[in-house]
């Protein structure tokens, strides 16, 4: 790997740097074939109010985003501290929602009860960025849960905000 300025970056060291940036954790999902699929993500951030836009970044070499992309609506939930189990559970092979509550809108957005804020999403652009694309969202509708703290991921583990 390489910048711009011909100066060899290591992966490993790369990707610890960005591992020291505390992040929240969002699962984005949706109803395809009557059942929900998804996927977690710690490069969720607010882009734009007018139109309201938000996004993550989505690895190329991801199977479960294909299954997504095209679907009318995408929830979003933004993890809440307790959810730790839920986000290694979706991140994971297999059935990533067995045994997980689960709402789901009316358009197919599948949003998960105990998050601190849900967003009802679709897919508004999708930007190459090297190994990822950056996804940009449209938020159609938005709730957000007080007395939930947030799940953070920061150097490569899943924390609590302190008081």
């Amino acid at each position: 790997m390489s910048a711009d300025d011909g100066v060899v970056l290591d992966p490993l060291v790369l990707r610890g740097v960005f591992g020291r940036v505390p992040a929240g954790v969002v699962v984005v999902a949706g109803v395809v074939g009557g059942a929900p699929q998804g996927l977690v993500a710690s490069t969720f951030v607010g882009v734009s109010l007018d139109p309201p836009l938000v996004s993550f970044c989505i690895q190329w070499t991801s199977s479960t985003w294909p299954l997504l992309e095209h679907l009318p609506r995408l929830g979003v939930s933004v993890l809440g501290v307790d959810d730790e189990a839920v986000a290694r559970q979706v991140a994971g092979r297999g059935d990533r929602f067995a045994g997980v509550d689960l709402e789901v809108t009316a358009e197919g957005a599948v949003l998960l009860p105990g998050s601190t804020a849900w967003l009802e999403t679709s897919v508004h652009q999708v930007v190459p960025a090297g190994d990822h694309g950056v996804v940009l969202l449209r938020v159609h509708a938005l709730r957000a849960f007080d007395g939930v703290e947030p799940l953070v991921f920061h150097g490569s583990a899943f924390r609590a905000l302190l008081p």
